[in-house]
């Protein structure tokens, strides 16, 4: 696991991302960098009504995100590693599931402009899980501007996820299926996604439990 300095948890909304970016820095000692949803004032509004808010959300995280990379394009060797819940290079993904082509043209624009050049990760754990699942876990946390979120959209969020990461290769990837893994609550599963990273060889694995 040491040799893991920048480590990514992605996957769509739901999947358990940030409470397993916080238990696998509690076990490496590293810092969290974490998105911050409850921050952006259109969240809410947008899951609403996502055509007339999409927009305005989707530059509000490109602001942040890129706010909070911006440290790692100078990183410190002696620094402590670092654990984040998000990649910026997917979030294009949103936009191109968002955004009406104008405001896609628009967005591309200021992400080039914006994009720090932060280093690649040394590894991704992509979580997956199915739709269903996703709205069964994103109902249980309760959280208010997330109520309207619907299965569709996350069925739809759930297959970009699966096309980017197909094409995607900046950085080795562990595809982890949660569907039935519980890392917060379950320590054994916990402790069998530690033991599947310390055994990382390739640059693109997989861990399914049967």
């Amino acid at each position: 696991m040491d040799k893991f300095r920048y480590l990514v948890v992605e996957g769509p909304i739901g999947v358990g991302k940030t409470s397993l970016a916080r238990r696998l820095a509690a076990r490496l000692g590293a810092d969290l960098v974490l998105e911050q949803p409850e921050e952006n004032p259109f969240l809410g509004r947008f899951y609403e009504d996502m055509p007339r808010y999409a927009l305005p959300t989707q530059l509000f995280f490109l602001f942040q995100r890129s706010r909070l990379v911006e440290p790692l394009a100078q990183p410190d060797l002696f620094a402590r590693p670092v654990i984040a819940d998000f990649l910026l290079d997917k979030d294009p993904l949103f936009a191109r599931l968002t955004l009406s082509a104008d405001e896609l043209a628009l967005y591309q624009k200021i992400y080039e402009a914006l994009r720090p050049r932060a280093p690649a990760p040394d590894l991704v754990v992509y979580l997956q899980a199915q739709p269903a699942t996703l709205i069964e876990r994103v109902r249980r946390r309760s959280r208010g501007y997330e109520r309207p979120v619907s299965e569709q959209y996350l069925a739809l969020l759930a297959e970009s996820y699966t096309r980017f990461f197909y094409y995607y290769d900046g950085s080795p990837v562990l595809i982890v299926n949660s569907d039935k893994l519980n890392f917060v609550d379950r320590e054994p599963d916990f402790e069998l996604l530690v033991e599947r990273l310390r055994a990382m060889r390739s640059r693109r694995e997989f861990f399914n439990l049967a």
